[in-house]
């Protein structure tokens, strides 16, 4: 029986993803490398330190700039998936403690908790400044456990990439998997998801049926 949901942000609460690879491709580009949109996206749910050398060197004036780009022209236009709240409200009910696993900085990260209005519903929220390598490694995981005084097994990762879920099957987490965050559900299941959604309102409204509402049983 879970003790503890630990939930990725973007992608799997906030409709973000797209916005994150327009400010990384419109990055790369100003900064001399011609990188198509569809090849970014393909490589958002890591953190910066993971994405960039995909392309090139790290470079930490580009990500910088990235970063001032995305919260002036990106930021304003993020929104949560449906039934957000509520379906952390339910996975509380349950008695579960509710963890964040993001890949975001700092900043970006308490930005995301207001955007999705779960703020008050989040008992711990860990990003890539606390780990030492973002997603896939399963750094930011590890320290989400080890705040919450358990043990791999004893949580469940709600995930959108299947960077999330072998981030997770590393510190020994099973993923629910949601397809809100654009990868093929095929890409999840190889990845290790367990459990497929649609998103966060098809997990409230199954909740009962799945791995989270177990722990109401």
């Amino acid at each position: 029986m879970p003790k503890a949901a630990i939930f990725d942000l973007d992608g799997t609460l906030l409709d973000s993803v797209d916005l994150h690879a327009l400010a990384w491709q419109e990055s790369l580009v100003k900064f001399g490398h011609a990188v198509s949109f569809e090849h970014v996206r393909n490589q958002i749910g890591k953190g910066g330190d993971k994405l960039l050398p995909v392309f090139l060197s790290p470079d930490e004036e580009l990500a910088r700039w990235r970063g001032n780009h995305f919260k002036e022209k990106y930021l304003p236009l993020v929104r949560p998936f449906s039934a957000v709240p509520e379906l952390l409200h339910r996975v509380r009910d349950t008695g579960l403690q509710i963890a964040i696993a993001s890949s975001a900085k700092k900043e970006e990260l308490d930005n995301f908790l207001e955007i999705a209005q779960i703020v008050d519903l989040v008992d711990v929220a860990v990003c890539s400044d606390d780990a030492e390598e973002s997603k896939p490694a399963p750094d930011v995981f590890e320290v989400v456990l080890k705040k919450l005084n358990i043990q791999g097994p004893d949580a469940i990762a709600i995930g959108d990439t299947p960077y999330d879920a072998e981030a997770a099957a590393k510190a020994n987490v099973a993923t629910i998997g949601v397809l809100c965050g654009g990868f093929p559900e095929k890409a999840l299941i190889d990845a290790g998801c367990v459990e497929i959604f649609r998103g966060p309102a098809a997990l409230f409204a199954c909740f009962g049926g799945s791995l989270l509402g177990k722990s109401a049983i």
